[in-house]
């Protein structure tokens, strides 16, 4: 059977087991290995960083509370480089997996550009792109991407006019006297999950076209000893991916998309999973002790990145400071202010968007205001006087596609049968079938929906402007433009009725929100419930031993 990761539908196996999480002191298998001829090689890995070259408030979950903390920084991230560095000299290996240049008001506002003297400071040896990378259109990427002057790797991106590859498929590296190969892809759904238009003149080809072609290269031509995958698919995908025979030969999936906190390896039939969280707040650490060849022992940490442990490198903070510096203004305008604490981070409902789509239909008048379930944006967090300021940057970290407000219309049937459709790419059982962010956000409606129910039957209620659903009533909505897209569609909702593009922007429709109200105080307040699973829902990771903290 061929790997189709867009069209295969299969169901995903149990979980055979969980590799240990080690420590240096601990005793283990790995002690009683015989170290004559054992060799240690490190993989450093960060992913989905979304603009962020700042510390910031992070999420954590303690003892079932939400907890903000201090993370992140790239100049911070660095100092963690140099350590490891350090410690396994001339035995480490640094990635990241993508999603590097979209989420912040200075990648925004910059087109990407800043991220090039950042990155090419920094001790990276390749890196990926992720699904975001296309935000400023195919050149753009290009140019970002080649600015880093570091090898950039991807085995399914493709040059629409000339049919030719982007960037080469792997990279092989020896390490120690052990051969390292890294194949690399991007999601192929693209073109589906952004903007249209972002990818234009790109094609992106599914696995299936030359996995296991470059598989048996790399191991059997080449003579590479440890293989990894470096996919920007998600860790529902990535999940299966490990458990099919066609990447027999891999070692480890380091997996990024979904900011999933992997903190112990999933062992899966082929080949072990991790994924690293997001916004520069983790680096995973993976250490390998190698004996001729094989693995025989190793350990896996998520390391936090914790500015008061790791303190900025001078060299790098000195770069991303004359980066910032033409946006510092701009950036720091302060729009209004929150008594809540803002995030994302809840795959059914948060107060983040709450507040996005509650600004957009008191701005608009509809029904309903809907927006896409996204991931990325770092939370905005009172301090000790009881509110915290939203800046103009906050705003680009929410929303970093600052599109025109676009309106239509549907029947009550329409929008339930759409509902339907976007709850089957979260929760869908097929890992393959699953697809984009979160749960669809909404103001002016509520839902209760079973996640598990077959698909199609998920959808238990429907309540618009407090009254049940009419099916045949016809309720105004409102959205962003998504450039690209048919006119009848509807932040993917097709066959809306007189859709129209209105003359203002969401930005613009936030910062008059904030400035008509002042101080908001979003909550989740119960718009969307899922009724058989356990509140709150951190994860989208199926059937598995992982719990998000």
């Amino acid at each position: 059977m061929i790997l189709n990761i867009i069209k295969a539908i299969a169901t995903i196996l149990p979980v055979v087991g969980m590799s240990a999480l080690f420590s240096c002191q601990s005793s283990s298998a790995q002690d009683q290995v015989n170290t004559a001829g054992v060799e240690t090689i490190t993989i450093l890995q960060t992913a989905d960083i979304h603009g962020q070259l700042l510390p910031h408030k992070e999420f954590f979950i303690e003892d079932g509370q939400f907890r903000f903390k201090e993370r992140g920084g790239l100049a911070h991230i660095q100092t963690i480089f140099k350590q490891v560095k350090a410690e396994n000299p001339g035995g480490t290996v640094i990635v990241d997996g993508g999603d590097l240049i979209q989420g912040s008001a200075v990648a925004a506002l910059s087109e990407g550009a800043v991220f090039g003297p950042v990155i090419k400071a920094m001790d990276y040896d390749f890196l990926i792109p992720g699904n975001w990378e296309v935000i400023f259109g195919s050149e753009k990427m290009q140019s970002v991407l080649k600015s880093y002057n570091k090898p950039v790797i991807c085995a399914n991106i493709y040059d629409e006019a000339t049919t030719h590859m982007l960037y080469q498929p792997y990279l092989i590296k020896e390490v120690k006297g052990v051969k390292l190969g890294f194949i690399s892809y991007n999601d192929p759904e693209v073109p589906i999950r952004q903007n249209p238009a972002f990818s234009k003149g790109l094609i992106f080809k599914g696995l299936e076209d030359n996995l296991q072609p470059l598989i048996k290269e790399l191991k059997e031509e080449k003579g590479v000893d440890i293989l990894f995958l470096v996919t920007h698919l998600g860790i529902s995908k990535q999940i299966y991916l490990a458990d099919q025979p066609e990447v027999a030969g891999v070692d480890f999936i380091l997996g990024n998309d979904t900011h999933e906190r992997i903190r112990q390896p999933l062992k899966r039939t082929y080949a072990q999973v991790v994924e690293p969280g997001a916004f520069a707040s983790f680096v995973g650490r993976l250490d390998l002790e190698v004996k001729d060849g094989k693995i025989v022992g190793q350990r896996y940490e998520l390391i936090d990145v914790d500015p008061t442990q790791y303190p900025a490198d001078p060299v790098v903070q000195q770069i991303v400071e004359e980066q910032m510096a033409p946006y510092k203004t701009q950036m720091e305008k302060v729009l209004g202010y929150t008594a809540t604490p803002l995030y994302r981070y809840l795959v059914v409902e948060n107060p983040m968007d709450n507040m996005i789509t509650d600004a957009v239909r008191w701005k608009t008048g509809v029904d309903v205001a809907i927006s896409n379930g996204f991931r990325f944006s770092t939370p905005v967090v009172p301090d000790a006087t009881g509110k915290a300021p939203i800046t103009y940057s906050d705003i680009w970290n929410m929303l970093p596609v600052n599109e025109n407000v676009k309106t239509g219309k549907a029947k009550g049937r329409q929008i339930q049968e759409w509902m339907e459709k976007e709850l089957h790419n979260v929760f869908a059982e097929q890992p393959l079938e699953r697809f984009g962010g979160w749960v669809i956000r909404f103001s002016g409606m509520e839902m209760t929906f079973n996640a598990n129910a077959p698909k199609g039957q998920r959808v238990q209620s429907i309540r618009i402007g407090g009254q049940p659903l009419d099916p045949e009533r016809v309720y105004t909505m409102a959205a962003c433009l998504r450039r690209g897209e048919p006119d009848h569609m509807l932040c993917r909702m097709p066959n809306a009725q007189d859709p129209q593009v209105l003359d203002y922007t969401i930005h613009d429709v936030m910062e008059e929100y904030l400035k008509v109200h002042g101080t908001v105080s979003p909550k989740t307040d119960g718009r969307a419930v899922a009724l058989d699973l356990p509140a709150p829902v951190l994860s989208q990771v199926p059937n598995v031993d992982y719990v998000f903290r």
